[in-house]
């Protein structure tokens, strides 16, 4: 009955929250970028909740119980692409004015890098985040509540979209500030409970092989090897912290540069958490249980075997914020992503009300999309969030590329850029392609079987270090780009103070990104 209750004020709560936001959505700024008026704590705590969804804590937890710490290899090298982002990225997105990074695009480069970035985001969204989000939401449900997955994604996606639809971004963040409170609450309960009981790291260390605590592995370890654990992990970083809608998109609705830099720092610092709350429960899980846990089933574990009533209700309303929040963003920004680039583009006389409109509408489509997805996650990886990532490699490589040679370089080229993207997108999906004819369809592929098999780590950096070679010669061989395209959206090296410079910096920024940036080398080095 406590537990009920709990989860029940949750919901009230949220729907509270989300419905108050909803009053006032007129204009399309209103409601895609919450009309410009976030300061920095919303914006970070709201980056935070996005990032941590269901698949987190299954999956993290997960891949802790099968493989030990290097999962959080992932969280640690966030903080530093989040740097990335408030430091280089922020002041030019900003300054651009656009609605989505599609958008930017354009007007960096030309209009067919946006219609590319504009479908395969949303792709993405649909293969690798909504779908996801609900499989492994649904997982939570089914080991805690034993509800099937299909009521659950449902019901879920039902209850996120009332306040989505109808509050647009406004309500987002402020369900994301309150939902960023209870799954970090949740979270670090379920951590002490279980560190405590397994006996401290002395006891986890006493249990699982010495390899679980090292972070650093050998080359040509198959799933985290060094370089990919390193400048992998930056690599897909940059693309999803720095060029992704869902992500940026709440930096855009910031009242102005210096807050959503700031908002950008404190989610970098917030991002050291998640290797001690999520993944760290898989060991313990492992520890404590090790005839039950398979991997993903690590964190249900726990929670059912661990906390009495009360705190499991906390907990669940921790899965459910942290699923909820997650989804209501990316349903936003598919909104956006519809509405903007595509339909205002091609009707660009549409009216501000008729833009709300249709970006609540769109919402539908990519909901049964990604429900019909969700039955084929399973058979490309038992690790939920390894299939995240390995796809998210295969996509994020050329984006990352493309927007960092442009933001860099004043001489990268528009048709330069979109033959990166396209080139680079085609290696991406030709690897994609050859993981799901070996190890869903189990096809012997012969020679090409050592592709497979090579890290999709290491097969980022490769693909990376492709694109900016090719990016950087098809400019040289171009003519070169507008003035107008280059002025304010590129780092004008020669000159600080131009107008396409770098926002002012100020002194406590410097201080927390090298005390933040400091305390996870010092974690790294500890568990290397």
């Amino acid at each position: 009955m406590l537990d009920n209750t709990i989860i029940v004020l949750y919901f009230i709560v949220v729907f509270g929250i989300g419905l108050y936001h909803s009053r006032r959505q007129r204009t399309s700024d209103e409601y895609f970028l919450a009309g410009h008026s976030v300061g920095w704590f919303a914006v970070g705590a709201s980056l935070f909740s996005t990032n941590i969804s269901s698949e987190h804590f299954i999956g993290l937890a997960g891949s802790g119980a099968s493989s030990g710490l290097a999962v959080g290899c992932y969280e640690w090298s966030a903080s530093f692409c989040l740097f990335l982002l408030g430091w280089l990225f922020v002041p030019y997105y900003v300054r651009s004015r656009v609605f989505t990074m599609p958008e930017f695009l354009e007007k960096r480069f030309n209009a067919n890098c946006r219609w590319y970035l504009t479908i395969i985001s949303l792709l993405a969204y649909i293969f690798t985040k909504i779908s996801v989000h609900l499989f492994a939401g649904a997982i939570l449900m089914r080991e805690v509540l034993g509800w099937d997955y299909l009521t659950t994604s449902v019901l879920l996606v039902l209850a996120t979209g009332v306040y989505t639809i109808t509050g647009g971004l406004k309500a987002v963040i402020y369900t994301d500030l309150f939902q960023s409170f209870v799954l970090i609450a949740g979270a670090v309960v379920l951590s002490a409970v279980g560190l405590e009981k397994a006996g401290g790291f002395t006891g986890l260390r006493a249990t699982l092989p010495p390899d679980f605590f090292h972070m650093i592995k050998p080359l040509n370890h198959p799933v985290y090897p060094w370089l990919g654990t390193t400048a992998g992990t930056l690599i897909l970083g940059i693309w999803y912290w720095c060029t992704d809608q869902v992500i940026v998109q709440k930096t855009l609705s910031a009242r102005g540069i210096s807050q959503a830099r700031e908002g950008t720092f404190f989610c970098a610092g917030l991002k050291v958490l998640p290797v001690f709350i999520l993944v760290l429960p898989g060991l313990i899980a492992k520890s404590l249980y090790p005839d039950v846990v398979t991997g993903d089933n690590a964190y249900p574990t726990l929670v059912l075997r661990l906390l009495p009533p009360g705190l499991i209700g906390l907990m669940v309303a921790a899965l459910l914020a942290a699923l909820m929040s997650a989804m209501s963003s990316v349903l936003n920004s598919c909104s956006t992503l519809i509405t903007i680039d595509i339909y205002r583009k091609l009707r660009p006389a549409t009216s501000e009300r008729r833009l709300v409109l249709i970006g609540r509408v769109a919402t539908a489509a990519v909901v049964v999309l990604s429900i019909a997805w969700i039955p084929f996650i399973r058979y490309l990886s038992n690790e939920i969030y390894q299939y995240l990532q390995s796809v998210q490699a295969y996509v994020g490589a050329p984006i990352t590329a493309t927007f960092l040679v442009g933001v860099l370089w004043r001489g990268a080229t528009g048709r330069a850029a979109f033959a990166t993207l396209v080139t680079g997108g085609l290696l991406g999906a030709t690897r994609f392609l050859l993981d799901v004819l070996r190890n869903v369809l189990h096809w012997d592929l012969g020679p090409l079987n050592a592709v497979v098999a090579f890290s999709f780590l290491n097969f980022s950096v490769i693909v990376f270090a492709l694109c900016v070679v090719l990016m950087v010669v098809l400019s040289k061989l171009s003519a070169p780009p507008s003035a107008e395209a280059v002025s304010t959206l590129t780092v004008r090296w020669d000159a600080a103070a131009a107008p396409g410079a770098v926002a002012s910096r100020s002194g406590k920024d410097v201080l927390w990104t090298l005390l933040v940036g400091g305390t996870i080398l010092g974690l790294w080095f500890h568990f290397r």
